[in-house]
C-alpha cells in the first residue's frame, strides 16, 4: 500500500492521485450497449433470448425459459439449509424495519386564508432491480434493492438476473421470494436494462431501475435515464478507516481487506494518527493475507489504489474523510458518535470499534447501495424515498384568489405572458 503523510508538501497531490479514477464512458461499450438497447426497443422478446443465449450461454427457445413465477422462487427458498433461510429472512426484517423509518408521507397545511398548499407521497407503479450474477452471487443485493421498493408500497418489483450456462442461484432466488419480488427474468448485461426501459412483449416496462453491475449495465443505464429512472451509475467499492490505535490491528486489517477483496480496482485506505500504529496494521495485513482466498485480487487492489495516511489529529483526519467523501467510512476510534458530527460526506458511517463494514453490506439494516467515487458529496444511500415521488397540492381558496391573482398578475405581465396574467385576473372580483 502507498504510505502519504499529510505533513509532506506533496500531500494533496498525492491524494488528488490516489483518488483519481477514470469515470469517462467508453467509446466501444457505448455504441455496443446502444446497438443493444436499440435492438431490444425494436425486437422485444426475440431480441432478448438471442442476446441472452449469446452473452450468457444459455439456449433459451422461448421468453417462458427465462421467466421464474413466484412457485420458483419458493422452491428455491425450500432447498436452502435451515440456517440460511434464516439469515435471509433476519437480514430482510432488519433491512425492512430500518427503510420503514425512512417513508415520507402526505401532509397539508393551510394559510391565513383559507388556501390549502401540501405535499402527497405515492409509491412508483413498477420497479426493476438488476442483480449481478455472473463471477458471483449476492442475495444480499436483492435484498437491498426490493426491501425499501416493497416498504414505499410499490406494487410490481420485477427483478433481473443474468444466469451463465442455465446456472441458478438458490441463494439469490430464495433472497428474492423473502424480498417480495414479483417476477424474475433470468437475463442480464445491457439488454435486461433495455427491456425493463422500453419494456417488451414479456417485460413489463419499469419506472425506475436500480441495481449494480457491470460496465455495459453502468452504459446501459446512463443510456436509458429519462425513459426511466435510475438510482446512480456506481463506480468501485471503497473503504475509509480512521483508527486512533484503539482498535486490534488484524480488525483493521481485515476491514481493508474486505473491500479489496470485491475486485482489483476496489480501493481500500486506513488514515491513523500513529506510524507505529499504521506498522501495526500492516504486519497484520502481510500474515493475514496467507489466509485469503482471493489473495491475488486483495493484493491487486491494495497495490493499485489502496493507501495508508498518517494524519497529526482525528480532526485532521476527519477532514481528509470529508474530502474523500467515501462509500464506506469506519470511525474505529474511542467516541465515535462525537467524532461522527465532524464528517458531512460519505455514503455510511460505521461507528466504534465493534461496528465492521460487512455488517453493513448484509444485515445491520441500512442500505448497502451507496454512492461511491466521491459523489456522497451530493448523493445519499438508496432508501424508501428512490420508490416514492412527491406531488405538490395546492387549492386556493376565494379569498386566497383575491391576494393571489394579483401577484401572479405583475410577474406574469412582467414575463409578458398574457394568458398567464388573465388567467388569474379573470378569477378577481375588481
Amino acid at each position: 500500500m502507498k504510505k502519504l503523510d499529510t505533513q509532506s508538501p506533496d500531500f494533496q497531490a498525492e491524494l488528488k492521485a490516489l483518488l483519481a479514477f477514470e469515470t469517462a464512458q467508453n467509446p466501444e461499450i457505448d455504441r455496443i450497449v446502444a446497438d443493444i438497447c436499440a435492438d431490444v426497443q425494436k425486437r422485444g422478446d426475440a431480441a432478448l433470448i438471442e442476446y441472452t443465449n449469446r452473452f450468457d450461454g444459455t439456449s433459451a427457445q422461448t421468453i417462458d425459459d427465462l421467466i421464474l413465477t413466484q412457485d420458483d422462487l419458493q422452491s428455491a427458498f425450500e432447498r436452502l439449509p435451515e440456517n440460511i433461510q434464516t439469515a435471509l429472512k433476519t437480514a430482510a426484517r432488519r433491512v425492512e424495519s430500518y427503510h420503514k423509518h425512512q417513508k415520507m408521507e402526505s401532509w397539508t397545511y393551510e394559510d391565513e386564508d383559507g388556501t390549502l398548499l401540501g405535499q402527497q407521497i405515492t409509491p412508483l407503479d413498477r420497479v426493476g432491480i438488476y442483480v449481478p450474477g455472473g463471477k458471483a452471487a449476492y442475495p444480499s443485493s436483492v435484498i437491498m434493492n426490493a426491501m425499501p421498493a416493497h416498504v414505499a408500497g410499490v406494487k410490481e418489483i420485477i427483478m433481473v438476473v443474468p444466469t451463465p450456462k442455465g446456472e441458478r442461484n438458490d441463494i439469490v432466488l430464495a433472497a428474492a421470494f423473502v424480498a417480495g419480488v414479483t417476477k424474475v427474468f433470468t437475463v442480464g448485461g445491457a439488454q435486461a436494462v433495455a427491456a425493463l426501459a422500453y419494456g417488451t412483449e414479456s417485460v413489463p416496462q419499469v419506472d425506475k431501475i436500480t441495481g449494480p453491475g457491470n460496465a455495459f449495465v453502468a452504459a446501459a443505464k446512463r443510456r436509458v435515464f429519462g425513459v426511466v429512472g435510475i438510482d446512480m451509475v456506481a463506480g468501485p467499492s471503497e473503504i475509509l478507516v480512521i483508527a486512533d490505535g484503539t482498535t486490534p490491528a488484524d480488525w483493521v486489517a481485515m476491514d481493508l481487506f474486505s473491500q479489496a477483496e470485491h475486485d482489483e480496482i476496489a480501493q481500500a485506505i486506513l488514515i491513523g494518527t500513529s506510524q507505529a500504529y499504521l506498522d501495526e496494521v500492516q504486519t497484520a495485513m502481510n500474515r493475514l493475507i496467507e489466509t485469503m482466498p482471493r489473495r491475488a485480487i486483495i493484493e491487486a487492489s491494495l497495490g493499485n489504489r489502496g493507501a495508508m495516511i498518517l494524519a497529526k489529529d482525528l480532526d485532521e483526519a476527519c477532514e481528509i474523510a470529508n474530502y474523500i467523501s467515501p462509500e464506506h467510512l469506519e470511525l474505529s476510534v474511542e467516541n465515535p458518535q462525537a467524532w461522527a458530527k465532524k464528517i458531512r460526506h460519505a455514503g455510511a458511517i460505521f461507528m466504534g470499534r465493534y461496528t465492521s463494514e460487512s455488517l453493513g453490506d448484509y444485515c445491520a439494516g441500512p442500505n448497502h447501495v451507496l454512492p461511491t467515487s466521491r459523489t456522497a458529496r451530493f448523493s445519499s444511500p438508496l432508501g424508501t424515498y428512490d420508490f416514492q415521488k412527491r406531488s405538490s397540492l395546492i387549492q386556493v381558496s376565494e379569498q386566497g384568489a383575491q391576494k393571489l391573482g394579483k401577484t401572479a398578475s405583475v410577474l406574469a405581465h412582467g414575463e409578458s405572458l398574457t394568458a398567464h396574467a388573465r388567467a388569474a385576473e379573470f378569477r378577481l372580483k375588481d
